[in-house]
C-alpha cells in the first residue's frame, strides 16, 4: 500500500470538482489495478463522487443541502465557531468523509460523467487535507 497526503487549496463554500488535482497528485503512484481510498481529515467538509459534466448540479447541491440543513436554528447549541459551523458538521456527516475508486489499467475508473468533489460547507474555510491510500 502507498499513502500520500494531498493539501487542497482554499475553496469558497460550495461543491468543487477536484478530480484533476487528485489525478495530478497520485497519477505516478497508481498501479495497473487496485483501489484508491480518499479520506478528508475534517469535520466540516466532505468528499463525494457526483456528476462532473453540468456545473449546475453543484449549484443545486448547495441549494438543496442548505434547505435541508439550515443555519441559525434555535436548537443548535454548538455555535461558538459561527452560524455555518454546526450545519457544516451535519452536512459532512450526511455526505461522508471518504470515497473508494477502482483503479483499472493504471487510471481511476470513474464513470463517464463522474468526478471527485470537495464539498466545502464553511464560509471561511482554510486548506483541506486528504489522505490518499493506494491499494494494489
Amino acid at each position: 500500500m502507498k499513502q500520500k497526503t494531498i493539501v487542497l487549496p482554499t475553496h469558497k463554500r460550495g461543491y468543487h470538482l477536484i478530480t484533476d488535482i487528485i489525478e495530478n497528485e497520485i497519477g505516478a503512484l497508481l498501479p495497473q489495478t487496485g483501489l484508491l481510498h480518499l479520506f478528508i481529515q475534517h469535520t466540516s467538509a466532505s468528499i463525494m463522487i457526483n456528476e462532473n459534466f453540468d456545473p449546475t448540479v453543484r449549484d443545486d447541491m448547495e441549494v438543496a443541502f442548505n434547505d435541508i440543513v439550515k443555519e441559525d436554528m434555535p436548537y443548535y447549541t454548538h455555535t461558538i465557531e459561527g452560524s455555518d459551523d454546526m450545519p457544516a458538521h451535519i452536512k459532512a456527516a450526511m455526505i461522508g468523509t471518504d470515497i473508494t475508486i477502482p483503479i483499472t489499467n493504471g487510471k481511476l475508473n470513474l464513470g463517464q460523467w463522474q468526478g471527485i468533489f470537495l464539498c466545502e460547507f464553511r464560509n471561511n474555510a482554510g486548506m483541506r487535507k486528504l489522505i490518499a491510500s493506494i491499494i494494489s
